[in-house]
């Protein structure tokens, strides 16, 4: 047995091999010390190798499901190895085999899940021009495939942070500069595993492609000249048949995204504008999807936090959205019918996704034979609309009438778990197996019966009907009643007294009573493996059901939300315009509870509004409304309805966001540096389509290095050919009001304050307009600074603002003690007297009144002041 442990596991080795021994799972060597102190529990030895005990742990086969996400979670994969054959039957010892490999990303048990997040397990490849990458989620199904021409790693890490696979797959000879450029920079710890290079190969790759989806060409999928597409979908192809054992029958499809199909966001962007998780705890509470998500269905959750992931730019889909969202608010009696029936319905794509993967159970069937239910009675509703996108929905939907009648006749309410258990079939369904169940039920009432009945027969009063283990059923006779025994008695046994006799009949009987639950098993297990190919032959149709119930969820529930929160349809269009009229933050005016959130107006284009300099005190509520912006905007090429009195969107194309920073040093990062790399990704990468919003550049370093940066990002923004983007920039640095003295379509802004009887009261309202005071002194007192560093640091502020210098001509703020008096000096100038002398006369010359002649002797005069300055 040790032997041919041994030999399964040298095929596993990067596996903790689960060998079926009887009732349980066994672990044996270093597998069994790696488990036994994750699942906590014993660790024994067995026998000996090479003179060395064996260590061995185990766990009973039928409690596996508790047991694997535990190693699983620790980022183990698990080989299932099940005994092949009936250990009572065997020959020699007894045949075992791996019948799947279990990892992060092909764990099929819907309870470890997250039932509104997709499982991904993500492959990737390297080509001569850029990546190819797919992902599958095989509890759903979902196949989907993208190819990136482009050699930056930066484009491949916001996808993968995107997706957020369990499991990322690799070739081998790209896992360490997988390692190096992308997984230090994830933020978490996906499984990784490698696979051979070959496999990833397009010949290889396209042809596991074709004979698994069984087509004879890509072209239908939209990859079929897209070669690095083809050989990561390929390759992961290959490695699911690998691990699960066969082809997993919910795949029957593969998509193929393109980023030009979608507004792209991101990982930085999905995370400053916190659409999936808050900063705070990292969870999803106070979040975008926090806020929208209220879908019934798993389906339904999964999608909308898709439709978020990746809004469309597509104007006409995003108007059929649109209609049919609106309808469902304007026949909110309809809306609320669909609505209490999505609510019963279980996740059909995972019980096709346990179905296909060979791990269903009679309660998965009821479970989506009950959800079935509900399709008519929404079909019936949805009679009532006429909107194109809920017409082409209803007319995805299909009834199962015929299926739904067989599994209801077959399948009692509520069935045991394993089919193997008995139970499961309703009675009268199966002839054969009511028989059986009667036998067993009711064996001691048919031997009575039978007794009586050869009594009547023979006319021997005394004749008994017993049992032994010797000679099973029997026939009792007395000697004295001998010559009344029938012909067809056949003599077994002569006692003293008596004589025992077995009948055809009896024998027939007895061979039904002692196999009569395994037949049950077996006629049970038959039937219901029946039931699971009827519904296999309907897989794509119910698939296509399921994907429609999806969206009429997510519709309905974006327009339930949308009544709620008094949201209004934006005007989405191909125009540059960003117009929005009150616009709300949608999660911050969900959390206000001591004061009303205040709405503020956005006027945004590529000409006029190109830029919107936003100066005011921290606190005031700048980036709450640079976030509100990118929401809206995301919110409208979703589909959705919007926090605000009116909008209009015109089609952006990526949302980027400097929104501010903190030091990673784990991953060698400093502000500032992470500031440099975020700014360089967007005036990299946007477009004149893109939306860009800045919130603090420059603040990780020297003050003059800070505002020269940020002076010229946005010049650059502004002026680049290639650029031009719509952009909310927030700073400290008010020196950049002057920029729309010089640059054309640049507009100043800031958040209105009221001072009053020495307070500061923020009015969070955006006004035309720059402003130059920061009102730190008071944002620090809010933040609870104790009162003698308020006091302290606004004595500072006035020495600085009064330029107060001590006798020895330092500035007062480093030499002053506490109650010494300051002799109020002329500030000592940054600039020598002759420099100052030169920038005060250039502040008041008017230029427009002098020749060319005189400009030149001008600046001749001024470069011998500065001169003599130097000297």
């Amino acid at each position: 047995m040790i032997q041919q442990y041994l030999k399964i596991k040298s095929q596993y080795k990067d596996a903790i091999l689960f060998f079926r021994m009887g009732d349980f799972y066994e672990m044996f060597f270093e597998d069994a010390k790696v488990a036994s102190n994750i699942l906590q529990i014993a660790l024994t030895s067995r026998g000996k190798n090479s003179g060395e005990d064996v260590p061995l742990c185990g766990i009973p086969y039928h409690a596996v499901d508790s047991y694997l996400p535990k190693l699983l979670a620790k980022g183990f994969k698990v080989a299932i190895c099940e005994q092949l054959e009936d250990p009572s039957t065997a020959k020699k010892i007894v045949k075992r085999d791996v019948v799947r490999v279990v990892t992060p990303g092909t764990i099929t048990q819907p309870e470890y899940l997250n039932p509104k997040s997709n499982n991904y397990l993500v492959s990737i490849c390297r080509g001569k021009y850029g990546f190819g990458l797919a992902a599958v989620d095989i509890t759903t199904g979902e196949f989907l495939t993208s190819q990136f021409d482009s050699m930056d790693y930066g484009v491949l890490l916001n996808e993968i942070i995107r997706i957020e696979p369990q499991e990322i797959l690799l070739p081998y000879g790209l896992e360490d500069d997988f390692k190096k450029n992308i997984l230090k920079k994830l933020g978490y710890s996906p499984l990784i595993s490698t696979y051979d290079d070959w496999r990833f190969e397009e010949e290889s790759a396209r042809r596991a492609l074709l004979e698994g989806l069984n087509v004879a060409s890509l072209a239908g999928f939209g990859c079929e000249n897209m070669s690095e597409a083809v050989r990561a979908a390929g390759g992961l192809f290959q490695y699911l048949i690998e691990t699960q054992k066969n082809i997993l029958k919910n795949i029957t499809s593969l998509k193929t995204l393109s980023s030009g199909d979608y507004l792209v966001l991101d990982g930085t962007t999905l995370r400053n504008l916190e659409i999936f998780k808050n900063q705070l705890d990292d969870t999803q509470s106070a979040t975008l999807l926090d806020v929208i998500d209220n879908t019934k269905t798993a389906m339904g959750g999964r999608l909308i936090r898709k439709w978020l992931s990746k809004p469309l730019i597509s104007v006409d889909k995003i108007r059929n959205r649109q209609l049919a969202v609106k309808e469902f608010i304007e026949k909110s009696r309809e809306t609320s019918k669909i609505i209490a029936e999505l609510k019963e319905f279980r996740d059909i794509d995972r019980i096709l996704g346990k179905l296909a993967s060979g791990n269903c159970s009679p309660r998965d069937i009821v479970a989506l034979r009950k959800s079935l239910d509900h399709i008519p009675p929404i079909l019936e509703v949805l009679n009532e609309f006429d909107s194109k996108l809920i017409i082409a929905l209803k007319n995805e939907m299909s009834t199962f009438d015929e299926m739904r009648e067989t599994l209801s006749s077959a399948l009692v309410e509520n069935p045991p778990l394993n089919i193997r258990d008995c139970g499961a079939i309703r009675d009268g369904f199966d002839a054969k197996l009511d028989q059986l169940r009667d036998i067993k039920n009711n064996t001691r009432k048919w031997i009575s019966e039978l007794e009586e009945k050869e009594r009547q027969r023979t006319s021997i009063s005394s004749l008994k009907v017993k049992y032994n283990k010797v000679f099973g059923y029997y026939i009792e006779v007395t000697k004295a009643n001998l010559q009344n025994v029938p012909d067809n008695y056949i003599r077994k046994q002569t006692l003293v007294n008596a004589e025992r006799f077995i009948t055809p009949e009896l024998k027939e009987y007895e061979e039904s009573i002692l196999n009569a639950e395994e037949k049950i098993k077996e006629i049970e297990t038959k039937i219901f493996d029946d039931l699971v190919k009827k519904v296999e032959e309907n897989m794509t149709a119910i698939q296509k059901t399921s994907s429609a119930v999806a969206q009429i969820d997510v519709l309905s529930n974006l327009a339930n939300i949308a009544a709620e929160n008094n949201y209004v349809c934006p005007e989405v269009n191909d125009s540059d315009k960003i117009y929005i009229k009150n616009g709300r933050h949608p999660v911050i005016e969900k959390l206000f509870f001591d004061e009303k959130f205040v709405p503020n107006d956005t006027y945004l284009d590529c000409s006029e509004n190109r830029m919107m300099i936003i100066t005011g005190p921290n606190m005031a509520g700048k980036s709450t409304y640079m976030r509100q912006v990118a929401l809206i905007v995301i919110l409208a090429q979703m589909g959705s309805f919007v926090p605000a009195e009116s909008a209009e969107i015109g089609i952006v194309d990526r949302i980027f966001t400097r929104v501010g920073a903190s030091d990673n040093l784990a991953r060698g990062q400093s502000t500032f540096m992470l500031e440099m790399n975020e700014t360089a990704n967007i005036v990299n990468n946007a477009s004149k389509r893109s939306l860009i919003i800045l919130d603090e550049i420059g603040r990780g370093t020297s003050t003059f290095d800070g505002v020269s940066i940020a002076w010229a990002v946005a010049e650059y923004i502004h002026s680049h050919p290639s650029l031009g983007a719509r952009t909310l920039f927030a700073t400290h640095y008010h020196e950049l009001t002057e920029l729309s003295d010089v640059l054309e379509g640049v507009k100043n802004y800031n958040v209105a304050v009221r001072e009053w009887n020495d307070e500061v009261i923020f009015l969070r309202k955006i006004v035309e307009g720059g402003t130059d005071k920061s009102y730190g002194i008071h944002v620090a007192k809010l933040a609870g600074l104790p009162s003698k560093i308020i006091e302290r640091a606004r004595e500072i502020l006035k020495n600085l603002d009064s330029r107060e210098y001590n006798e020895k001509g330092s500035l007062s703020i480093l030499g002053k003690k506490e109650g010494e008096e300051i002799k109020n000096q002329q500030i000592l100038p940054l600039f020598n007297k002759e420099e100052t002398d030169v920038i005060d006369e250039l502040r008041n010359i008017d230029i427009n009144s002098m020749t060319p002649i005189d400009a030149l002797n001008y600046l001749n005069n001024i470069k011998k002041k500065l001169e003599k300055g130097e000297n």
